[in-house]
């Protein structure tokens, strides 16, 4: 089978850039770092503050890039659901006061890397949405940037978006975006959602800043999380014979994470997979465990959803009610 060495995965992406799920007890500040002063810090949006945009985004092999803003720097940032938190990269980023979290993580595909460290933002701006008070890891992002050929300020984790609606139109380059107010959390009804006879809808559980959605093969129930910002699907080795009975290996791969630590890994297609009463058809998968990275605190994931998955149709998400729309 052929040998590919994949520089840059989607999918680790997310795992390498964020921290570990135990909290840190020893947590100390960067010398060096310029504090942001406390009074730099307008007051924190109110929960029942609604607001709506249309961003166009540009795709980075299968990456999804969008505009934002931290504080006055403004850049292109990763759409990234499989990440639990904003993450800006540290190359512009390395006056702000840190702290550095020593007994969290970063894991990947391939293993564990260094401590994680931390910041706080005073502003954070995307489209119609400004956040405050936003922490924030800081981590190196220059492996993305080397891969893609494009400056990235960041990535766009869950944390942001619990409280939205989110619709990725992949045809348009667009993603709508809601945030969903208090006040309108059990009438609101999005103006993407009125023919409901073109769509299909699922539900998900957001589960550490991650979302889970629930699917069957051979009558075997399996849990994926759906990641924007991996650029496979991934399917975990680990998975039963008569899961992966489903799966034609077509080749080998060599995976290559932030901590430039090599795996070999196997890459195929999976059949018989389905969403409620929705067959996901020949999806393309790649084969690793999954034992020891970024998801394996969430329980038994048998993988990940990413570009492959995504990008068949429109596909929406809300947050609040937790539930995921596919349309026909």
């Amino acid at each position: 089978m052929r040998s590919l060495l994949l520089y840059f995965l989607g999918f680790f992406l997310a795992c390498s850039l964020s921290s570990a799920a135990k909290e840190a007890k020893n947590a100390h500040t960067v010398p060096n770092h310029k504090a942001l002063p406390s009074s730099s810090f307008p007051d924190a949006f109110l929960p029942d503050d609604s607001a709506s945009c249309a961003i166009p985004f540009i795709r980075a092999g299968n990456l999804i890039i969008v505009k934002a803003r931290v504080d006055t720097i403004e850049g292109n940032f990763i759409l990234d659901s499989g990440a639990p938190h904003l993450v800006l990269n540290l190359t512009y980023f390395r006056h702000y006061q840190a702290t550095v979290e020593a007994e969290a993580e970063q894991t990947s595909i391939t293993g564990t890397a260094n401590a994680v460290m931390k910041t706080k933002v005073a502003a954070f701006n995307l489209g119609t949405l400004d956040y405050y008070h936003t922490e924030a890891d800081l981590v190196n992002l220059g492996h993305i940037e080397n891969s893609k050929g494009i400056k990235i300020l960041g990535l766009l984790g869950m944390e942001l978006f619990k409280q939205c609606e989110l619709f990725i139109d992949y045809e348009k380059n667009t993603l709508y975006l809601h945030r969903i107010g208090r006040k309108e959390a059990s009438s609101y009804k999005s103006e993407h959602l009125g023919d409901t006879s073109t769509y299909r809808t699922f539900p998900i559980e957001i589960l550490k800043n991650r979302i889970i959605a629930t699917t069957t093969m051979d009558g075997k129930k399996l849990k994926f999380v759906i990641d924007c910002a991996a650029e496979s699907n991934v399917l975990d080795s680990r998975s039963p014979n008569r899961v992966m009975e489903n799966v034609t290996i077509t080749r080998r791969v060599m995976l290559t994470g932030s901590n430039n630590r090599k795996v070999e890994a196997l890459y195929g297609n999976v059949t018989k997979l389905t969403m409620g009463e929705l067959e996901l058809g020949n999806l393309p998968v790649l084969i690793t465990n999954l034992e020891r990275t970024c998801f394996s605190d969430l329980g038994c994931i048998n993988g990940v959803l990413g570009f492959d998955f995504l990008s068949l149709q429109k596909i929406g998400f809300n947050f609040v009610t937790r539930k995921m729309y596919i349309w026909k």
